[in-house]
């Protein structure tokens, strides 16, 4: 069953068009990847979604709800959280002081049992509960990012390209966390990423993004043996028969 979808949706920057006619679906305790280049709208998707952008066209339903043009704060309050791309940590507060700005909305006075999920999860944060955020390595203010959305406790988590510049060990890290979410707290997560390796291994349903449009989907079982995908996405490029790779291949989804 769609815990979040989205119909038709057209979103703009000025005059500038940036997403065009979009629609997906995230089923309740699932995965789902959006991949795509750098400007194909992968960002604004998830701005639409979490009330940061208003579109102009189509609607954004969650839970059986219609969540389109609602602030941001009454979004996440529905149980939607949103980790943005570059991570944005305050880095004037400790660890815990921004793990505890994550819960803004929810009613309740003790966090501490949120807190130490929070830690279990990400256990260099707790080594470093009373340290500026600032001071913290970008692999760990990733952790924060992430761990400051858990406090929300939300049914649907959006990823902004969570392995942007971490070094592989740490991208392999983030990725079994985020998997390692979906099975013990039972959260659907909308996953934007470049890094589509990654993204698909860990992913149930894929979209591939070009120019502000989809132009391909399916499981992603199904996108890893897709030709396009291989030779654009994933880099394994197939050789012509006088052994020069063949890198002017246009995308049949063109």
């Amino acid at each position: 069953m769609a815990l979040l979808t989205v119909r038709n949706v057209e979103t703009y920057y000025g005059p500038i068009m940036a997403i065009r006619g979009v629609s997906l679906e995230v089923d309740d305790g699932g995965i789902v990847t959006v991949l795509g280049a750098n400007g194909a709208g992968k960002t604004t998707v998830l701005k639409t979604v979490c009330g940061a952008m208003d579109p102009r066209k189509g609607a954004v339903d969650f839970d059986g709800r219609d969540i389109t043009g609602l602030d941001p704060d009454r979004v996440a309050q529905l149980g939607v959280g949103h980790v943005p791309e570059g991570r944005e940590v305050f880095p004037f507060l400790t660890v815990e002081e921004n793990l505890v700005v994550g819960a803004f909305s929810r009613k309740r006075a003790d966090f501490s049992d949120d807190l130490e999920m929070v830690y279990g999860y990400f256990p260099a944060l707790a080594d470093r509960r009373k340290q500026p955020g600032g001071f913290l390595s970008g692999g760990e203010q990733q952790m924060l990012a992430i761990g400051r959305a858990l406090m929300l406790r939300p049914r649907l988590m959006l990823l902004d390209e969570p392995s942007l510049g971490l070094a592989p060990t740490l991208a392999r890290e983030i990725a079994g966390i985020v998997a390692r979410l979906r099975s013990e707290q039972r959260m659907a997560i909308l996953l934007v990423e470049q890094n589509a390796r990654m993204a698909l291994d860990i992913s149930d349903y894929g979209y591939v993004m070009e120019t502000g449009r989809i132009v391909m989907e399916d499981t992603c079982e199904r996108l890893k043996n897709a030709t396009d995908i291989q030779e654009f996405y994933l880099g394994m490029k197939d050789r012509g028969v006088r052994g020069r790779r063949r890198w002017k291949q246009r995308k049949t989804w063109r």
